[in-house]
């Protein structure tokens, strides 16, 4: 079984070929600091190939959300440290998604700043504030003169990550946080070198990952786009640009030999990220989306059928913290409670049982 043999990614040898997606949870409370909460809940999953954490904001501004963890203060990267050593102690890898918000804030969430962004261009919608949701801000549009301070958030996150006592990082270009407003023409309506055609509008998440990889080493970093996902008003829906926007950026990228490039599409055996796999040239790993279950049947075809190197799973993830045992003998699964998602305690969280042997 294909779903159950090694893989390695980059510097980094998994044990089986299903992968952890980054899962907003929500638990590190006010200060952003992983905690006990936090550490069981990765330890329980460990047995997974490889953990990616929730997205972990590199900067104040970069904060999306009121208890989302961040890699920024010392107290912060100790709170890592205990989750790596946990779940190093139970077998397993873990790397750190390092988010910038973008756009995708509030300045209640982030301490009265202004949200920034490619363009001053506001999301259509509300954001989840200490105060309850509130209509998303007009945000700062990043001068050509900031960006490389942005870039630098990226990379001392990293290397905090690291330091901590990570396997590596993920770089989030997805899910219409910052460096996917960079890749889409709805959010970037830029004039001058980092917008207008699809290299430009490339040439950010190109600089930013370039950055990360050399500060950290490439065959640790892993890179997650989301390719016509439409989320949070970036719009990709012209399919010609898209293919040609994500192939500029995997053109600069693929001779890096980073870790992986982890692809979230609904389509994952489809024409566009078949294409974007095989111009990366390095281990692709394919998740079908939000509100999409990944079953064992899915992730079993997509990986006997050669159209990717490893799975990403979120739901059955959350509620089998032993789902490869699960999956590996065709087990029942527990039921995931949307309703905990984005609470903060331990309901939903660290107590969905294992099987007994």
């Amino acid at each position: 079984m294909n779903l159950l043999s090694p893989l390695t990614l980059g510097d980094v040898d998994l044990p089986n070929r299903v992968i952890m997606a980054p899962l907003t949870r929500l638990r590190s409370g006010h200060d952003g600091v992983p905690n006990a909460l936090n550490m069981e809940h990765y330890r329980q999953r460990a047995s997974l190939g490889l953990l990616v954490t929730e997205g972990t904001y590199p900067s104040k501004t970069g904060q999306g959300y009121p208890g989302q963890p961040g890699l920024v203060t010392d107290e912060q990267i100790a709170g890592w440290a205990k989750v790596a050593e946990a779940v190093h102690d139970d077998g397993g890898k873990i790397f750190a998604q390092v988010m910038h918000a973008g756009r995708v804030s509030h300045p209640d969430v982030i301490g009265g700043l202004q949200p920034v962004a490619p363009s001053a261009i506001a999301i259509d919608g509300q954001v989840r504030t200490p105060a309850g949701k509130q209509p998303y801000p007009v945000p700062h549009a990043l001068s050509e003169a900031e960006l490389p301070d942005i870039i630098e958030e990226f990379v001392q996150a990293s290397r905090n990550a690291i330091a901590a006592g990570m396997d590596g990082v993920e770089v989030h270009g997805a899910n219409g946080y910052l460096l996917h407003e960079f890749l889409s023409a709805a959010s970037n309506q830029r004039t001058d070198g980092y917008g207008g055609s699809a290299g430009n509008r490339a040439r950010f998440v190109i600089e930013v990952v370039k950055a990360v990889a050399a500060a950290v080493g490439a065959g640790r970093v892993g890179l997650r786009i989301s390719p016509e996902h439409n989320i949070q008003d970036v719009f990709e829906h012209d399919h010609d640009d898209v293919k040609a926007t994500y192939g500029a950026l995997l053109d600069a990228l693929a001779p890096l030999g980073l870790a992986y490039l982890s692809i979230l599409h609904k389509e994952p055996a489809g024409d566009l990220v078949q294409g974007l796999r095989t111009g990366f040239a390095g281990p692709v790993l394919v998740n079908t989306g939000f509100g999409v279950i990944t079953s064992r049947e899915e992730a079993l075809s997509l990986l006997d059928d050669g159209h990717a190197e490893g799975v990403v799973v979120g739901r059955p993830a959350i509620a089998n913290p032993d789902l490869i045992r699960r999956w590996a003998e065709d087990l029942p699964l527990n039921t995931p409670d949307p309703s905990t998602f984005y609470t903060d305690g331990a309901a939903g969280y660290i107590d969905y049982p294992s099987l007994q042997n």
